[in-house]
């Protein structure tokens, strides 16, 4: 497969540093890419500019090369699109797949998905704008887990697209720069499988070239929570950067890579992967 047949994409949320869940995602995705001879670029998810922790771009950027997870290009950054998403979020308004919600989270707290309240009330202003999801399941073919399928009604329901602060949502978002960023191949962990099926609904809204999707499994405590900023996962310093690989690998079925240099291993790991493709 040659570099253009192949472009994967790592979109950290610089609201804290990565730890060892997103080195997790960040290597599997490095070495997808890199075993398919693919390019491999970088998307910082900065929508939220109040969630972006002072200093943390620069700390998320030190840690990926510390690591060896060289990106291809310069990174892009979401907060440098919104014109690009309000273009979107219109023309997803004028074809019918948008409704305005006057929902707060607390009218539907009971719910695990949004229950579809304003759908049928047709409000001519809200505070959000929410997508009509699509009737049925969504279905493809999951490059870990084979035929997938996401009950859109209980699973995905009608997601947010723009929220009451103004705020474009991460799925409309990382849908329109998959797109715009010409990304084949998405690999990130198995707790976005829902997420996955609502990018899924919006790409097929925009008449977008669908996309492949590989799931990793989920890095865990010792309590089986997921390793996550909530849990306070310590960061993934560069200094510990080949015991962290090591860990990795090990995670990501390579098993032992008896190295040392960052770089070395990195090569061993393309090999095996290639391998396990």
């Amino acid at each position: 497969m040659s570099a253009t047949e192949y472009i994967g994409r790592f979109a950290p949320t610089p609201s804290g540093p990565l730890h060892f869940g997103s080195i997790v995602a960040a290597v599997g995705s490095w070495l997808d890419a890199k075993a398919a001879g693919g390019i491999w670029k970088l998307r910082i998810d900065d929508l939220d500019p109040p969630r972006v922790a002072p200093g943390c771009i620069d700390s998320i950027l030190h840690s990926l090369e510390g690591h060896g997870l060289h990106w291809d290009g310069q990174p892009q950054y979401q907060s440098n699109c919104f014109e690009r998403y309000q273009e979107v979020l219109e023309q997803l308004t004028h074809a019918g797949h948008v409704y305005f919600c006057n929902c707060s989270r607390k009218d539907w707290q009971h719910s695990e998905i949004y229950p579809g309240t304003c759908r049928p009330l047709q409000h001519s202003t809200g505070r959000g704008l929410r997508f009509k999801s699509l009737d049925g399941t969504i279905a493809w073919e999951d490059r870990s887990f084979g035929t997938t399928q996401i009950d859109v009604s209980s699973q995905v329901g009608d997601f947010l697209l723009k929220n009451a602060h103004g705020i474009f949502s991460y799925q409309l978002a990382n849908a329109i720069d998959d797109c715009d960023m010409g990304i084949t191949d998405v690999v990130r962990g198995a707790d976005l499988l829902t997420v996955t099926a609502a990018h899924i609904s919006l790409q097929r809204a925009l008449q977008a070239k669908p996309l492949r999707y590989r799931h990793l499994p989920l890095a865990l405590t010792s309590e089986g929570e997921k390793i996550s900023k909530a849990t306070h996962a310590p960061a993934a310093a560069a200094e510990d950067a080949p015991d962290t690989l090591k860990r990795a690998f090990h995670h990501l079925g390579l098993g032992v890579i008896p190295l040392d240099d960052v770089h070395h291993m990195l090569d061993e790991a393309v090999s095996k992967w290639s391998v396990g493709r």
